[in-house]
This record gives structure tokens, C-alpha cells and sequence, in this order.
């Protein structure tokens, strides 16, 4: 189910906690790209995008926008200070170097174990993988970010993925307009449910058990 810009923009703020100072981060397609607006300018955290960029700042205010600066999806950005730019092979680079200390990516499936389905719904036309794989697999924690459910209501955090698998085990946390759920060896953590959902609303809507946290926080 598509989230109205006030639901995506909450997921983005929740997801800008996960970031600390001098970071340097994948934003992905969709939510992710929001990630930036909640960042103080004064952190120096260096966002990176695999079409060739490393310091993507704020979204552009309506009419400022430069259309020779856009993220890996087309969309047009900012740069901050100090950015630069280079070609994708460097952009891979990183990310096989381990260079990335997080990357927030969007997603069509989690399961129980961590595993990501993220680029494809079998019968659509793809252009391709993209960078998810490199992403999933080599960024030191691996965030997503998405809706909790589809477009016709069902779990998109499941006991097994049904779409092509992007990667194996490699998610850490999700973070939907519902609730935050750490991925651990024993099993799906909930940490946190968001406002206004109740508890018995994020069950409803998790196709996989969920343990619940001991600290569990109602974020309002």
C-alpha cells in the first residue's frame, strides 16, 4: 500500500536516528532519498548514491532544482560542501571496499530470517538489479525502509519471501509507518510501534512471529 508524504516523511525521520556524525550512507530509491532532509547540516554525514555521488544533501526546494544533479532514480538533489562526483565503477567500488557504514534501501519482501526481496515482481519489466545486491550484501548495516503492507493489504515482513531474493540474511533493522523491528539471530524483535497504530494492529499486519521488546516504545 502507497504511504501519503506525511507517513514517508515519518519513516524518514525515524530513520535519520539510525545515522550519527561523519557517517557515510547509501540512500535508495523511494523513501530512503528523504533521509537527507533530517540530517543537521552540521553532522558532515557524506550520503551516497551509485549513479556517482558521495555528499547528497537536502532536497531541492520546488524551482531550485539543478537537472544536472539527480540521484540513481533520476530525481534531482543538492550536494553538500565538499561533495564529489565520479563515475559508477568508483561508486561500486565503495561499496565493495566496505566503505558505507549503513545503507537505507526500500523493499517488496523481508522474512523472519533477514532475507531481501527488493527488485522485482515476477511479469513486470526491470531494468536490472541495480546496486541492491552490492548493498545487501557489503554495507556495514543494512536498513530498509518501506510501507508494511502492499498495495492490496497484505505483509510485505513475511515468515518466507515469495519474489526473487536481491540477498540472503542481510538486513538489520526495518523501519515502516507501523513500527521498528530489529532483525536478530533468534528471530523479528519489535522495538518500537508509531503512532497512531496499536500493537495489536502491527501483529495483524506482520505475515512473521514477532518477540516483543521489553522496552517496547509507542512513538507518538
Amino acid at each position: 500500500m502507497g504511504l501519503e508524504m506525511d507517513q514517508r516523511n515519518m519513516v524518514a525521520w525515524r530513520a535519520a536516528k539510525e545515522v550519527a556524525p561523519g557517517m557515510a550512507v547509501n540512500l535508495g530509491i523511494g523513501i530512503p532519498e528523504l533521509v537527507a532532509d533530517f540530517i543537521p547540516h552540521e553532522w558532515q554525514v557524506m550520503f551516497h548514491s551509485v549513479n556517482g555521488i558521495l555528499g547528497v544533501g537536502p532536497t531541492p526546494l520546488k524551482g531550485e532544482e539543478d537537472q544536472h544533479i539527480s540521484n540513481a532514480g533520476g530525481a534531482p538533489v543538492t550536494v553538500v560542501p565538499g561533495a564529489s562526483y565520479f563515475d559508477s565503477t568508483i561508486a561500486y567500488g565503495m561499496i565493495r571496499r566496505r566503505k558505507l557504514d549503513a545503507a537505507f534501501i526500500g523493499a517488496l519482501q523481508v522474512n523472519r530470517r533477514g532475507d531481501l526481496a527488493n527488485w522485482i515482481v515476477p511479469g513486470s519489466r526491470v531494468h536490472g538489479i541495480g546496486g541492491g545486491a552490492e548493498l545487501a550484501y557489503y554495507a556495514k548495516k543494512v536498513i530498509v525502509l518501506m510501507s508494511h503492507v502492499n498495495q492490496a493489504g497484505e505483509p510485505k515482513i513475511r515468515r518466507e519471501c515469495t519474489l526473487p531474493l536481491t540477498a540472503k540474511g542481510c538486513v538489520d533493522l526495518i523501519i515502516t509507518e507501523r513500527a521498528v523491528i530489529e532483525v536478530t539471530q533468534r528471530g523479528l524483535l519489535l522495538t518500537e510501534v508509531m503512532y497512531p497504530f496499536t500493537l495489536e494492529n502491527v501483529i495483524t499486519h506482520t505475515g512473521a512471529p514477532l518477540m516483543i521488546s521489553e522496552n517496547l516504545q509507542m512513538v507518538e
